[in-house]
């Protein structure tokens, strides 16, 4: 039962079989189509979103009504606004499947229950959110410092799972670009 879940959990932490069934307890499976709402602007984010498959965006429509991808997520990544999460207020972003997908949600209001039932996942989470953050960390400095193309081809080059999976106005909007100067990039590769 949800194999690439716990398999993730195994690489960080130790988590014996009976661990295993009392975190599923309080973990909730959800099913959702492509492009199904998980989070709206506005709405307060209520958990915390794993995917065991399928795809996942985090956008937000700026002034001009234009869609600004921010995060994406595939298989064995965790999708949430952390910052409505986290403090239980309005959210910025939306929360969308880009493609039919199996999740397994963290219920708020159950958090802190399951950290105390199972303390080993709170190092779990700072690990996963450590590397969540280096993440952001790197993809900012990129910004900055690479050229939109140089930008493509490394994005390309380190994960293309999601050059192949993330329709191409999603990817140029994460990239800030045009999806026709995408396309004209990838005619170039």
């Amino acid at each position: 039962m949800y194999p690439n879940f716990i398999n993730h959990l195994r690489r960080f932490i130790e988590i014996s079989d009976d661990e295993i069934l009392t975190l599923l307890k309080f973990i909730k499976p959800l099913s959702v189509k492509k492009k199904s709402y998980l989070l709206k602007e506005g709405q307060i984010c209520k958990a915390n979103y794993f995917v065991e498959e399928g795809c996942l965006r985090m956008f937000f429509i700026n002034d001009k009504g234009i869609e600004k991808t921010t995060q994406f997520a595939l298989e064995n990544w965790w999708l949430s606004d952390y910052m409505s999460f986290a403090n239980q207020v309005p959210s910025a972003f939306n929360i969308q499947a880009i493609e039919t997908a199996e999740l397994l949600c963290i219920d708020h209001k159950i958090q802190d229950e399951l950290f105390k039932e199972l303390p080993q996942l709170e190092r779990y989470f700072r690990i996963i959110f450590q590397r969540a953050n280096a993440a952001s960390q790197f993809r900012i400095k990129f910004l900055y410092d690479l050229s939109k193309e140089d930008s493509f081809h490394h994005f390309n080059k380190t994960y293309p799972e999601f050059v192949q999976r993330v329709p191409q106005y999603m990817l140029a909007s994460f990239l800030g670009l045009t999806p026709e100067y995408l396309s004209e990039l990838r005619k170039k590769k």
